[in-house]
């Protein structure tokens, strides 16, 4: 049996957590879906499988759906939809965010807090990103 569907809608089979990048952010331009409503998809398939797959050394849901909230008043005040506007993004642990535990995966920088951000970050603060 063929299958006839094309790759547009094969995507919108798919769940929010599975989806590229630019396709969230057309679907955030075209008020299809909310920043909370990808926040927490994303956040639903890392609690599901990260026990299992070890990805996240650190994950804070409540954060992260409050960084969605922030992004989605923001678009609601007209606040421009950039590249990143509400998206999930998974920063590796040897990226500094400023007061978050950075280890880079060791036991000898366990309990560092940078006091500032990678230039990475502060671009993707810019565009309201969410932290997955």
């Amino acid at each position: 049996m063929q299958n006839n569907k094309t790759n547009e809608e094969l995507q919108k089979e798919l769940p929010l957590n599975f989806l590229p990048a630019h396709k969230l952010n057309e679907m955030l331009k075209n008020r299809e879906v909310s920043c909370a409503d990808i926040a927490e998809a994303v956040a639903d398939a890392i609690e599901k499988t990260n026990g299992k797959i070890n990805a996240y050394i650190s994950f804070d849901r409540k954060n992260m759906i409050n960084d969605a909230v922030d992004a989605d008043k923001y678009i609601a005040s007209g606040g421009k939809i950039k590249d990143f506007t509400g998206i999930a993004v998974a920063i590796k642990d040897n990226i500094c965010i400023k007061g978050i535990e950075t280890t880079c995966a060791s036991r000898m920088l366990s309990g560092f807090k940078p006091a500032y951000n990678a230039t990475v970050i502060d671009h993707l603060n810019t565009h309201k990103y969410v932290l997955a």
